[in-house]
């Protein structure tokens, strides 16, 4: 294959998803005076976060997950892989994070895929592009996550496509997604060299089954159908600060 079929991509914030359960049986033990101390320490580190946002140096969400892989999600995204090491210790040196065990978490960058590319224009000049690889994190509402490769099997081989067939494909494959606009905001992470899969797709809606109508949707398009492998899925509801406090109460 020429190497002019490789695509050029975007690239924006990094992002760590951070996934823990809370040892429920641990945070009972300890005393009301170190529950509320544990708690005042978080709110005080989610407040220091709200600053980077406000600075537009990341963006930061936080979701209490549903289902046994984990009780809560964070989300973070920083400028360079440091701060987002960084903000994970930041964390951990907390007392609260002395109550959680981390489940799973996934690396990645944001990323836009370039089909159309321009000679001699900037795409991050973009206020839209702009918005998409340096986005604020919603912080009502739900998230869906889940990561994914394009196939490499047989005649099933994404990479051994040329450039004019993926970019008619994902033409089409994009239609489903515009169907959504204004109902689901989309975030799409590299992950080749970072993390096990090659994207993590991160979802955001106020109506959770948006995501079940999305994914499903999007299976009956050939990128999906035939060239798309998923990996596992997960889904909470956005925590603010009360919201936190009344999870953790005891």
């Amino acid at each position: 294959m020429s190497h002019n079929n490789v695509l050029h991509t975007l690239e924006g914030w990094y992002a760590l998803h951070d996934f823990r359960q809370i040892d429920w049986a641990l945070w009972k033990e300890a005393s009301e005076e170190e529950r509320q101390a544990a708690i005042d320490e978080l709110l005080g580190l989610m407040k220091t976060w709200t600053t980077h946002e406000e600075e537009k140096k990341g963006s930061t969400s936080l979701f209490a997950m549903l289902g046994h892989k984990a009780d809560l999600g964070f989300i973070f995204l920083r400028p360079n892989l440091q701060e987002l090491n960084q903000v994970k210790t930041e964390f951990n040196k907390t007392r609260f994070a002395d109550y959680t065990i981390p489940s799973t978490s996934y690396v990645s960058v944001i990323e836009l895929s370039n089909y159309v590319n321009n000679p001699g224009e900037d795409p991050k000049a973009d206020p839209r592009v702009q918005a998409r690889l340096y986005p604020t994190l919603p912080k009502t509402g739900h998230v869906c996550f889940y990561p994914m490769n394009k196939k490499r099997e047989g005649e099933d081989n994404w990479y051994m496509l040329p450039m004019e067939k993926r970019r008619e494909l994902m033409k089409s494959h994009g239609m489903y997604g515009r169907k959504y606009a204004g109902k689901v905001q989309q975030m799409i992470s590299g992950s080749m060299g970072m993390d096990d899969w090659e994207w993590g797709v991160t979802l955001f809606s106020q109506d959770p089954l948006n995501f079940k109508h999305i994914v499903y949707e999007m299976r009956f398009d050939e990128v999906s159908a035939r060239y798309g492998e998923f990996g596992w899925f997960i889904v909470g509801n956005a925590l603010d600060e009360q919201a936190l406090i009344d999870l953790l109460k005891i």
